[in-house]
């Protein structure tokens, strides 16, 4: 009896001697580093999203002009353009140069002449009643119609591609700066009064954190409009700059130099366009993504 115990007791003893032993929260933590690592290799992948359909777009543009002889005139390849930025390098950073001159000052002198006046007219019934119809009317104004006008009033120099950065991008940001300071809810404003804050502390502490994001989209808006006004002006009058070079380019049908300066023109509405951003993030962290 006791060897047939034995002999039944035997197999049960091996089976769990072979049977590896599993410490608790072992597949657990397994499952947590490849969910982990599954979710950063699709961070990346989704990331480089837009650089792969870019790269896409750009092979099948060569594969087309390959495939079907289409004249460089016509339609040039990517690689014909992008070998024509380096061998007129010197040229085009020059164009570049009094392109973003006039980009960069536009811009800046409608921020600061802008946001204020929007301010005012948010804030001050008066200055509501007494401007914001004028800035109505003029802004239903073609920009492009006055662009004569400013040739004969400032002639053909710098300040004519300004103003007329400035009259093109005036408007968006002003509208945005109004629609900003306008969005705060009232009963926060109350809710800070019967506390004891100031008028001071309530605007800089309240309003213009709120109204920072509208703003931001205006600038971002206004930005984008600056380089068409700037080649507005180039085309009107002028002797340098990007639009200056593209209308020369335009009148000899070298296609191929247009379009190096499409790129360029590209890629500075990119770097304004991730500056503003980088810009917004940085003054306003409780934007910020965690």
């Amino acid at each position: 009896m006791q060897r047939k115990t034995l002999t039944a007791d035997r197999p049960s003893q091996e089976g769990s001697a072979v049977a590896p032993r599993r410490t608790p929260g072992t597949d657990t933590r397994g499952r947590q580093e490849t969910s982990a690592s599954t979710r950063r290799i699709r961070s990346v992948a989704w990331s480089s999203l837009p650089f792969v359909v870019f790269l896409a777009i750009l092979v099948a543009w060569g594969a087309v002009v390959e495939l079907f002889k289409i004249p460089a005139y016509l339609l040039p390849g990517p690689v014909a353009v992008f070998e024509r930025l380096f061998s007129d390098a010197s040229s085009l950073w020059n164009h570049t140069q009094s392109t973003l001159v006039v980009i960069v000052i536009g811009l800046l002198l409608s921020i600061v002449i802008g946001i204020p006046l929007g301010l005012v007219i948010a804030l001050s019934r008066t200055a509501k009643q007494l401007l914001y119809p004028q800035v109505m009317i003029l802004q239903l104004v073609p920009k492009i119609a006055v662009a004569p006008l400013l040739l004969v009033w400032l002639g053909f120099s710098i300040n004519t591609k300004i103003g007329l950065v400035i009259l093109i991008t005036f408007f968006p940001l002003l509208m945005a700066s109004i629609s900003g300071f306008r969005i705060l809810d009232e009963r926060l404003l109350y809710l800070t009064r019967s506390m004891g804050a100031t008028r001071w502390q309530t605007f800089w502490f309240l309003r213009f954190p709120a109204a920072l994001p509208v703003i931001f989209s205006g600038i971002k808006t206004s930005a984008t409009i600056a380089i068409t006004g700037a080649l507005v002006a180039e085309f009107l009058g002028s002797n340098s700059g990007l639009g200056y070079a593209l209308l020369r380019a335009s009148g000899a049908l070298d296609t191929t130099y247009m379009f190096a300066i499409l790129v360029i023109l590209t890629v500075i509405g990119v770097i304004v366009n991730y500056l503003v951003e980088a810009v917004e993030w940085l003054l306003t962290p409780w934007q910020r993504r965690t």
